[in-house]
This record gives C-alpha cells, structure tokens and sequence, in this order.
C-alpha cells in the first residue's frame, strides 16, 4: 500500500453494530477512522438477537469471530410452531450438516455481547479513535474531501463519510430524502432468567410461535442463564416509530385465542421494552460521491427474518472489499459498493415483509401456510437459504445478474 493510500481518512457516524464493524473493516486496511457516536459512551442495549451464518462469515472476514463465538449460543434447529394449535409447521435442523453446507453455525446472542465482540477489535485498533456525545447535523462536499458537521458547530474533515446512524439517519435524509414506512406492526422485547422460563420451553433453538396477526419468538442467550422473548402484534393505535416502556395489559389484549402452552410465556417478564417498527422502501442509490449508508440507515427491515444485523455486516465487509478492489479510490469503491448490496438487501427486506405476513395469517391463509412445507427435506430447506446464508467474503463481490444475462 502507498503512503498516500495509507493516509487517507474516513468518518463513520454512528457507533452501533454496523458502525463499529464499518470502522474495523476500513481501519484493517489501513485507513484512519474517527467514529462519531451521539451517546456519552459506546455501548450497545437491548435484548438478544440471532445470527445466521452470514453474519459468522462476515464477523471472521472482520477478525471478531472467535470472540462472537465464545459469546453466542448455538442452535440445534429452527421451529416454526402454530401458536393456535400447538402443532410444528417447520422445522430446520441447524447442526452439522447445515454447518457444513453453510461453513458457519447458526447461532444467537444478546445485543451487548456482539456488540461487544466488535468493539474489542476496534479498541485494539490504533486507526480508530472515538468522539462520544457528538450529534451530527450535517455533511458538506469540500472538493475532494467531506465535512461532517455536529450539534456545537464543530466540523470533522475527511476523505469519505459512512452513515451508520440507524433508522432516523441524519446522513440518508439529506442523501435521499425519504420517510420512514410505519408498519403498524409492535415488537415487545424482554429478557427472563432461565429459572422464570417454563421448563417445557427451554428449547435450544429460536422458536417462533404463528398466530393471527401475532407472533411470538424465545431462545436461549449466556450459556442458556436467560431467554430472550419477543412478543409481536399489529396495533390498534396510530403508531410512530420509537422505542417506549410497554404495559403486559396491553400485550395481553393482543394474544387472545393464542394456546395456552405459548401463552405462558407472556406472565414471565418483568418489564417489557415497546418498539413501534418501520422500514424503507429500497432505492436505486444510496451514496453520493464521497458519502455512503450501510446498515439500518440504508435497508431498515423488519424483524421477520432475523437478519437486520447480518446484513449491517455484510455491507462493512463488502464496503471495505470494494475500496480494496477500487485501488482505495472512495467515489468508485461507493458506487460499486451500492451496485452489490442495494440488490441483495432490498431482496431481504422484501422477504422480511412477507415472512411477516406468513407469521400472521389467519383463516384460510393460516390453512395455507400450515401446508407449505409438509414433506419438505432438510436439503431442499438448505437449497431455498442458499442465497441467503451462503454469504461469505470470497463470494461478497460477485455482482448480482442483469435480466437478460446468461
């Protein structure tokens, strides 16, 4: 690498998964980041989530993978449950033989613990450096360079900037300029100690319980000490995109009918935390010149398919091999980078949002659904993720097929 490469400096707002990944994946190459984190400090909250092996493959490529690992729990299978009935609709084995068609294994984690996991790379880091309680406000193209500016006034120069600040990206509203899409649909989100999670659902795997135009979802997380429960439902209200205290009154209301085998679950938790979700519709371009998006700020998804932050990795290690492939050039590495992932991304989102209409069905669609999958093997699920969880490095560049091509 030429002095001149190694010189170069990029910004990277937002100090969450994907922010912190992005660092890590520009600084291994040899560039300079300064992370810009509105927080008093970085650190990450929330309950558990769930990373397939797209996301193993994506934390090793960022050298983080081992310590994710000793952190994560993994699974023996996937279990899609009728939440009325108690019958199984699905089921994916998750061991070896998936393991082996997917080189990784499909696990689950609390927020923090990832979270963490990414940091320590980036602490270990001498290219990266952090400026904490720093809300930015703006950018503005400087000839061959970008300034970020910040809530006091203060301007942060350098050769590119990354937005990774979230739903309610300050960077993609003045890049692209869209609104938020409110799904009316409610996530409830607590964490039990295992002694306060029925005996009979202590499952080593995600299981996710269907119900009319409701859901719920428990696993294991640290070594199987607590459960993570995520409880969903479309609202009665208005809703707005945030993040508030929840009620179980309220939860309650929404899951009448459910058997009383899931249902139990619902008395556990102490106190619930209540997302109002939203997404975005996927756009042609999310970079101009020396700016770009990755993570929640350029695909907000849904929850259906357990995939926001494996896709968050997936662009900080497809942007840092794409500066690679473009000679460190920002303004071709951002293009091409786009050219990859707006595809890829938008397919996942589209795929969460009808996940999530399966999830909910009711009626003759219930009926429908419960049929899908009846004498499905474990090969033929593996082949229809393929395209999914067959993500690695090696193959991150390939770029998606025109129609028309051959």
């Amino acid at each position: 690498m030429s002095q001149a490469k190694a010189a170069q400096s990029v910004i990277v707002v937002g100090g969450g998964i994907g922010g912190l990944a992005a660092a890590l994946s520009l600084a291994r190459l040899g560039i300079s980041v300064e992370l810009l984190e509105q927080a008093p400090e970085i650190g990450e909250i929330g309950a558990g989530i769930q990373l397939g092996p797209n996301a193993f493959a994506a934390l090793d490529a960022l050298g983080v993978g081992e310590a994710a690992r000793n952190r994560a729990v993994f699974t023996e299978r996937l279990l899609l449950m009728d939440a009325v009935d108690c019958g199984e609709i699905a089921r994916i084995e998750t061991g070896d033989a998936f393991r082996q068609r997917f080189g990784n294994p499909y696990g689950v984690i609390h927020r923090a613990d990832i979270h963490l996991s990414i940091l320590e790379g980036v602490q270990h880091s001498q290219r990266i450096r952090f400026k904490t309680s720093t809300t930015v406000t703006g950018v503005e193209f400087k000839g061959d360079k970008v300034e970020v500016i910040d809530q006091r006034g203060e301007r942060h120069i350098a050769d590119a900037v990354i937005g990774a600040d979230g739903v309610k990206s300050v960077i993609r509203q003045q890049l692209v300029g869209d609104p938020v899409r409110v799904t009316g649909h409610v996530v409830y989100r607590a964490v039990v100690d295992v002694e306060n999670m029925p005996e009979e659902l202590q499952i080593k795997a995600p299981v996710v319980w269907a119900g009319p135009n409701c859901h719920l979802v428990h696993y294991p997380l640290r070594g199987g000490k607590q459960y993570n429960l995520v409880v969903t439902f479309h609202s009665r209200e208005q809703e707005e995109w945030g993040v508030r205290d929840g009620s179980k009154e309220e939860v309650l209301s929404y899951f009448q009918g459910v058997h009383p085998r899931p249902h139990q679950m619902l008395d556990r938790p102490s106190s619930w935390k209540r997302w109002a979700t939203a997404d975005r519709e996927p756009v042609a371009n999310w970079s101009s010149g020396r700016v770009t998006i990755l993570g929640d700020a350029a695909h907000p998804m849904t929850q259906y398919m357990a995939q926001g932050a494996c896709m968050a990795l997936e662009d900080a290690v497809t942007l840092g091999e794409a500066v690679k492939a473009c000679d460190f050039d920002f303004l071709e590495a951002f293009k091409l980078y786009e050219q990859i992932r707006i595809p890829r991304t938008a397919r996942v989102l589209w795929s969460t949002r009808e996940m999530g209409r399966i999830y909910h069905a009711s009626g003759v669609e219930r009926a429908v659904r419960n049929s899908l999958w009846v004498g499905r093997t474990q090969e033929q699920f593996y082949d229809s993720l393929q395209w999914l969880y067959g993500w690695q490095v090696e193959n991150c560049m390939d770029l998606p097929r025109l129609a028309g091509t051959v």
